[in-house]
Parts: structure tokens; sequence; C-alpha cells
């Protein structure tokens, strides 16, 4: 029978990630995520134009102008800032490969950085969306 030990690990043998400098995503990327944003922006405006619709045929009470303006700078406030979260969160973004592992980083308030290290990687899928395929990209999946 083998003796046990379990002797403490110095952390400063450790390697440093964060010393690492990550590389940005691919530019074209930001045009897939702009397509996408567009798609958002025109589902959220015909809601609102429905809305609209619906709420001036029914003639049971008169909002006025004011509420009609309302909810459209509303709409236009969360158009603006999902562009604004989408395009920090883009730049933020970033990949490593090392000898043994990849790192991926990402988060707008809170950095997460994920180490997959190479023999923990089962399979890999590769995703290539409709307008992904437009800029010649693909996502990876590591499991």
């Amino acid at each position: 029978m083998q003796d046990f030990t379990n002797t403490t690990i110095d952390l400063d043998t450790l390697p440093k990630y964060e010393e690492v400098i990550f590389q940005k995503l691919q530019p074209k990327y930001w045009n897939v995520i702009v397509i996408n944003l567009m798609i958002f922006t025109l589902i959220l405006l015909g809601a609102v134009v429905i809305t609209f619709i619906s709420v001036y045929s029914s003639n049971e009470t008169d909002l006025g102008a004011g509420f009609y303006i309302a909810i459209l700078v509303a709409a236009l406030v969360i158009i603006l800032f999902s562009f604004w979260m989408n395009r920090i969160s883009f730049q933020k973004r970033g990949f490593v490969i090392r000898e043994k592992d990849l790192l991926y980083r990402s988060g707008i308030l809170s950095t997460t950085t994920t180490i997959v290290p190479f023999n923990r990687i089962q399979h890999i899928a590769v995703n290539e969306g409709m307008f992904s395929r437009m800029y010649d990209l693909a996502s990876l999946e590591i499991y």
C-alpha cells in the first residue's frame, strides 16, 4: 500500500492567466450581432405599432399623444441600450489558445474567464448560423 501524501501547493508556481494577452474576436462578427439586433429592433417596433393600432382603434379611452410618444421613446431607449451593451460585450470578449489549455473571457459588469484544459475536452461542436455563414464565421462549443 502506498503512503498517502497531500502536500500544499505554492500558489506562486501556478501559471498566471491574468498575464495572458487575449485575442479579440473577428471584427466581422460585429456585423452578425448588428443584423441580429436589427431583427430584434424590427420585432420590437412592430409590437409597438401593433399596440398603437389596437389602443387607437378601441376608442374606449383617449390616452393622448404623450402616451404614444412615451411608448415610442421607451422602445428607442431599449434599442439604443441593447446596441450599446452588445458593443461593450463584443469589445470585452477574447480568447487564448495556449500549449495545454484554452481560455475564453467575457462579461460586461463582471468579467468571467473560463479555462479549459485540452485533456478535459470531450468533443467540439461547430455552429454556423445563417448570418454567420454570410461572413464565413462559425462558433465553437467546447464540451
